[in-house]
């Protein structure tokens, strides 16, 4: 691929790109949180069982 295809594709794939509203980016962000936070109790309840039958 030569260089001018390649920012010519770039360029449609921003053209083509939407900025989210408020209302995606919120339940995008709900959606993150929510995964971030079971995955920090799970560590924590793993650390915590393996501290207690130590």
């Amino acid at each position: 691929m030569d260089v001018k295809t390649t920012l010519k594709n770039m360029a449609n794939t921003m053209k083509l790109a939407k900025k989210s509203d408020k209302e995606d980016y919120m339940q995008h962000l709900r959606l993150v949180l929510l995964g971030v936070g079971a995955i920090g109790a799970i560590g924590f309840i793993i650390q915590f069982v393996f501290s207690v039958f130590r």
